[in-house]
């Protein structure tokens, strides 16, 4: 017996039977929906047949659809019913993993209140509750709470809600914010009087997401998009009372590559504009009790120059790359900021990436990157004395935490591993005392002695040796026979590093080993590791997670029946080249949010992120880098070949990978792969590249992953 979907009106697909899928008990073919062919020519005699499916935004949030419009609708929601009816045998299993997830989270919670100008601020949860409330009390903790927001009663009526950018004015009374109810990171920014409670200002939308204040409490700037692309390009200035139609562009970045956006250094004075692309970097100062003075340049703009800037005393730090592959610490006068005054303070360590500092008024703080570890080096800015916190395990993440105050010994700071659940600690810089402050509460329990972690190290093609970080529950047997859940991203210099998942933990109770490949592409082992990682060397990445999967399969961790691949976004490239590659490495594969059709998109410069990336991925118009990006591009090589189980995501509203790359892709796979495994494609229809939003919800797709996973694993419960 043959089930057929519903077929919805102007529905213009075809239904083969050549392409099918069986249910559990195998008596029945669940026929997948086909996308029509149209024929669209493209560059380098390329022919895309599934083109169609790109709509504009206008097109989508139309509330009457044309047909074209109706027709992409129709075939992504077939595609989703495709999903739920294959996906129906586990939906059992779904619902106990998302209970699982959801019973270990701390339902009335809140987070480690910080000092600022007179008031501790924090957020809080309640119970059954899917969004922040957020927070602060004047002079003390004891103090009576005030609400600022409660995010709760601002989602109500929204598939979507998103608030982000919460930023108060000099003297306390006034709260800036910015909302996203569609997803697409296009932000409304509203101010709120904190003494009356009401909104007191025309709301501006199409923003960034966030704004800074001049400190006379009533100017503030913030960054518009560009509509199309929603490239961040202006810089615009608002006084309260005026209209947003009139505000005043400061700055335009008008370079394509670049984005642009604008902060307050720690010390209040300086207002500070940034413009960054890939490799360049770009600052202009403003002193913030001026706001409509004139901004000056911090030094002349110069490719390939990068660098970040804070402000102390009389002097601005830069850490940069000028002479310095894995960056160098450098000071110059407030009065003198252009690159010929900059004096070397920090020197440049071949082996230490040096990613940033924390300024106090007796001590710095640099955070450094070696060995695929996140390192803290403490300096007593006085004598030079400097010393290294120490953290016990093989493989960790630490990080600064909220920090400030100037004048104070105590550095807070942020700790997890993939057995220590997220820490906030306050460590005095004197006495070298820690405190911990706040660690995440596991209900039900969950005891780190019970699991393993390890750094292990898979040896690349070419000889390279790349690091993995790996947990287990103790007393798993190195047989070949786990399932095996392998993990990467690999992209724009991001490392993935090793944290916990309270979601993780329903796969290593079912027996799963959990591996992060820290492959080329991120920064784990250094500038060096991005940069072998991207343009004409872009392939690195993907071979070394295939030689990683190798490794766990030699080492018997897992065999190719039990091992899964997962990556998102860019990550999601890493997994369709990896499919093409080497498909027979992977029972099933997660692609979420996929960035699949590099050189289509890369081509079309009205599309978000493209023209900033030239320098990550390549320029198709110079023929070298067309050429090579074709040579991976997942949605170009798909091929005549057998493909693992896969289950593909994404999201209507995504402005960062948009739909049609994953939809496309999955058409393609459907019409030409030569297998009978499970190709699935999930279209959230409300929101972009982040998914759901809400405490709870969000974790409604995480489950679903899971038991797709779980289920080819052979595991039914």
């Amino acid at each position: 017996m043959k089930i057929k979907l519903l077929i919805y009106p102007l529905f213009l697909f075809a239904i083969i039977t050549g392409c099918s899928t069986k249910n559990e008990d195998e008596s029945e073919e669940i026929i997948p929906p086909v996308a029509e062919k149209v024929p669209q020519k493209l560059s380098g005699d390329r022919t895309d047949n599934y083109y169609w499916m790109k709509l504009t935004d206008e097109q989508k949030n139309a509330e009457q659809k044309d047909d074209q419009t109706q027709k992409v609708l129709n075939y992504l929601n077939a595609e989703n019913d495709f999903l739920k009816t294959n996906l129906s045998h586990t939906e059992a299993l779904q619902e106990k993993i998302y209970n699982e997830i959801i019973g270990r989270i701390k339902q009335t919670d809140e987070s480690v209140p910080y000092k600022d100008n007179g008031y501790w601020y924090y957020n809080r949860y309640e119970e059954g509750k899917e969004y922040p409330i957020y927070c602060r009390k004047k002079g003390s903790l004891e103090a009576a709470e005030e609400i600022l927001l409660n995010v709760n009663e601002m989602a109500k009526g929204h598939d979507y809600y998103a608030v982000t950018g919460l930023q108060i004015s000099e003297n306390n009374n006034l709260l800036a914010y910015a909302e996203d109810s569609v997803s697409r990171r296009r932000y409304t920014v509203y101010v709120k009087d904190l003494t009356t409670g009401k909104i007191t200002d025309t709301p501006i939308p199409n923003t960034e997401g966030s704004v800074t204040w001049a400190n006379d409490n009533k100017t503030f700037f913030y960054t518009r998009k560009d509509s199309t692309t929603l490239r961040s390009r202006w810089i615009v200035k608002h006084k309260l009372g005026g209209d947003p139609a009139k505000d005043l562009n400061v700055f335009d970045e008008s370079d394509e590559t670049f984005y642009t956006g604008i902060y307050k250094t720690k010390s209040d004075k300086y207002l500070v504009i940034w413009s960054g692309s890939t490799l360049t970097n770009d600052y202009q100062i403003l002193n913030a009790n001026i706001p409509d003075g004139k901004w000056q340049n911090f030094s002349t703009r110069e490719r390939g120059l990068e660098y970040s800037i804070d402000h102390l005393q009389d002097k601005f730090y830069v850490v940069t790359n000028l002479d310095a592959q894995n960056f160098r610490l450098m000071e110059t006068p407030e009065s003198k900021t252009a690159k010929a005054n900059w004096k070397e303070k920090i020197a440049h360590r071949k082996d230490t990436l040096l990613q940033g500092i924390e300024i106090f008024k007796d001590y710095m703080v640099l955070s450094e990157r070696a060995m695929a570890n996140n390192l803290m080096r403490v300096i007593e800015q006085k004598n030079g004395a400097q010393h290294y916190l120490n953290f016990g395990e093989q493989a960790y993440t630490v990080y600064p935490s909220t920090n400030i105050e100037f004048d104070t010994e105590l550095l807070r700071y942020g700790y997890t591993s993939l057995t220590t659940p997220t820490s906030t600690f306050d460590y005095n810089m004197k006495t070298k005392e820690r405190k911990l402050l706040k660690q995440q509460e596991i209900v039900g329990g969950y005891n780190p002695d019970d699991f393993q972690t390890e750094r292990l190290w898979a040896t690349a093609q070419d000889g390279t040796e790349v690091p993995m970080s790996i947990v287990y529950k103790k007393g798993t047997k190195k047989d070949g026979n786990n399932p095996t859940l392998l993990y990467a991203y690999g992209s724009y210099g991001s490392s993935t590093d090793p944290t916990f998942s309270i979601t993780r933990l329903s796969l290593l109770n079912r027996g799963f080993v959990y591996a992060i490949a820290h492959i080329r592409g991120g920064q784990e082992m250094g500038r060096q590791w991005y940069e072998d990682g991207k343009m004409f060397k872009k392939k690195n990445t993907f071979t070394d997670f295939t030689d990683c999967a190798e490794f766990l399969i030699a080492e018997k961790y897992t065999n190719p029946e039990k091992l899964f691949a997962m990556g998102g976004s860019a990550g999601g490239l890493l997994m369709g080249a990896v499919v093409n590659m080497k498909p027979e490495l992977f029972k099933g594969v997660v692609a979420k949010v996929p960035f699949v059709d590099v050189i289509t998109t890369m081509e079309d410069t009205s599309i978000p992120l493209t023209t900033g990336e030239f320098d990550e991925w390549g320029n198709p118009k110079n023929p070298e880098s067309y050429m090579y990006m074709l040579e991976y591009s997942p949605y170009d090589q798909v091929k005549p070949q057998n493909y693992p189980n896969m289950l593909v995501t994404t999201g209507l509203q995504d402005s960062q990978v948009q739909y049609w790359e994953p939809a496309k892709w999955v058409a393609k796979l459907r019409d030409m792969k030569t297998d009978k495994n499970t190709l699935l494609l999930r279209t959230n229809m409300e929101t972009g590249h982040g998914g759901t939003t809400g405490r709870f919800k969000v974790y409604k797709e995480t489950a679903q992953e899971f038991a797709f996973i779980v289920d080819l694993a052979g595991i039914k419960e």
